[in-house]
């Protein structure tokens, strides 16, 4: 409908020269006189009812092309996976062997984690000598993130109680109705404390229905640990690197889970990265568009121009004979 704006000029050139070829009604012999006579405010308003009319039509053809706003909404529905991230913060998490410590890097990956898993419901457990819910299962991403980038080590009593941190983490997908319950219990170390041995945490787990996936975090051999010194002063020292691979193992093949090793940075974002494929949610997301007309404000405008040209032409324009 828009090619239709092309007939504007050409009426425009049509009344230019429809005016150009009018005679005159009154043959004078020299009309220097004439010119010396000042206009009227009618004769400087003789062209407006054509103007108007001109936006008038432009007006209308827009209003045919069928002007529209586009509101585009998505929903998503399905089902999540409810999750538990159990995060060793025992004192040789400061371990030196990951870029700049085994704590700091489990807390990038894991937050990089949390933003993969846009539907899922997820919380935060963590666990030296004793364990503590840091975050409730959420959908809130933000608050869910904050509370990852704020763990730091020493806020428990020390030790690696890993049994205490599975079984936290089962009591938190106890009452969770999802089709899909799984655990991420990360640790570097053998189980030496906490009330609830490792043995029974996974039978819990395993009646709860939860998937436990576990890592090992840690390089081979020794690796440099920052402790305190008798005199206040922090200086390095070399530890041998101990995980209970069997035990990890061993939970997780008992609640259909799986274990990995992380050695280095790029190998933990490598495991992350395989659990989140490994579960993967079950949702649908359904585009909703609507248009809404526009063309009302613009068949409007027209009649009011349209309205505005007919009262000049009669009466301040108005012809007498």
């Amino acid at each position: 409908m828009l090619w239709f704006l092309v007939l504007i000029p050409v009426l425009a050139y049509w009344y230019w020269k429809k005016r150009q070829g009018r005679k005159a009604a009154l043959l004078v012999s020299d009309t220097a006189l004439y010119r010396q006579v000042p206009r009227t405010w009618k004769s400087r308003l003789v062209h407006v009812p054509f103007i108007l009319r001109l936006f008038a039509l432009t007006l209308l053809i827009m209003a045919l092309a069928r002007p529209q706003t586009r509101f585009d909404e998505e929903q998503v529905s399905g089902e999540g996976v409810d999750i538990v991230l159990c995060i060793d913060v025992s004192g040789s998490m400061l371990a030196q062997d990951f870029t700049p410590n085994r704590l700091e890097a489990a807390k990038e990956v894991a937050a990089n984690f949390v933003d993969t898993r846009k539907t899922d419901r997820i919380g935060v457990v963590i666990f030296s000598g004793e364990s503590f819910t840091l975050c409730p299962i959420t959908t809130d991403k933000a608050v869910l993130k904050s509370q990852i980038f704020n763990i730091q080590s020493g806020l428990l009593e020390d030790g690696t109680a890993i049994g205490s941190g599975l079984a936290t983490s089962a009591d938190r997908l106890r009452t969770s109705k999802a089709a899909s319950k799984v655990v991420i219990l990360l640790t570097d170390g053998e189980n030496n404390g906490g009330q609830i041995p490792p043995v029974t945490a996974k039978e819990i787990a395993k009646k709860l229905g939860i998937r436990v996936y576990t890592i090992g975090v840690g390089s081979e051999g020794y690796a440099p640990i920052p402790v305190q010194s008798e005199s206040g002063a922090v200086i390095m020292q070399r530890e041998k690197v101990n995980i209970d691979e069997k035990l990890l193992t061993e939970i997780a093949r008992e609640t259909g889970g799986k274990y990995f090793r992380a050695k280095d940075n790029e190998g933990l974002e490598r495991i992350y990265t395989e659990i989140d494929q490994l579960e993967k949610s079950r949702f649908e997301v359904s585009a909703l568009r609507r248009y809404t007309e526009r063309y009302l404000p613009l068949v409007l405008m027209a009649i009011a121009l349209l309205a505005i040209e007919w009262l000049m032409r009669f009466t301040i324009l108005k012809k007498f004979p």
